[in-house]
């Protein structure tokens, strides 16, 4: 269930500060910088075109990458944040963290609902209601689990699923302590009118 990591391509970058950061923008670079692991902070910049498709794929925050610098041994980082332009949404600067295998680090991981045709309820017209299309986990750097998988089989209109209700991957734990809520599965809409209308109805003969 762990994921292959992929790599992440970036060049050192020299010179710090605003008119550094702003001169990689004018050679069409993104800056980053890399940091953690008690080492000192390192500047790179990104091609602006690889950095955006991978941006667009998604997860970029939730995936362990493995970087690779020329001249350098390849390093495992997750990214910990990315600065964007406000008007146009463009990539300004983004922040990776050095991490190891054995690393304890918090990441969303995205939740997959199977066996749609095996719930009875959704089979009587019922709605998936997703709460949570992500769910924040502290998982190990080199287990990092590609989704959390929810079985819909047998259940019916009205159920609830909670975390606990998942079986999560060894040595994964929610970063939220309490059994909260992942997704539900209501009544149709046409079910809940007619529930409404009879609750009129007897309000009004009391």
């Amino acid at each position: 269930m762990a994921k292959e990591i992929p790599d992440l391509l970036a060049v050192v970058r020299t010179g710090t500060g605003k008119g550094a950061a702003r001169q990689a923008r004018r050679e069409g670079t993104v800056p980053g910088i890399i940091y953690g692991d008690g080492k000192e902070p390192q500047p790179i910049s990104f091609e602006y075109n690889k950095l955006l498709q991978k941006l667009r794929a998604g997860r970029f925050l939730s995936t362990l990458w493995n970087l690779k610098l020329e001249g350098q041994a390849d390093q495992r980082v997750i990214c910990r944040g990315v600065q964007r332009d406000p008007v146009m949404d463009k990539p300004l600067h983004v922040d990776l963290m050095r991490v190891h295998q054995n690393s304890r680090i918090s990441l969303f991981i995205h939740v997959n609902f199977e066996n749609h045709e095996a719930s009875p309820g959704l089979k009587r017209g019922g709605a998936l209601t997703i709460v949570r299309p992500e769910v924040e986990l502290e998982v190990l750097a080199g287990d990092i689990p590609d989704h959390l998988t929810v079985d819909l089989t047998g259940l019916q209109i009205g159920d609830v699923i909670h975390i606990n209700d998942i079986t999560l991957p060894e040595g994964a734990r929610p970063t939220i302590k309490r059994n909260f809520v992942i997704a539900n599965i209501g009544a149709p809409s046409g079910l809940r009118s007619s529930d409404n209308e009879e609750a009129g109805e007897e309000a009004e003969e009391e």
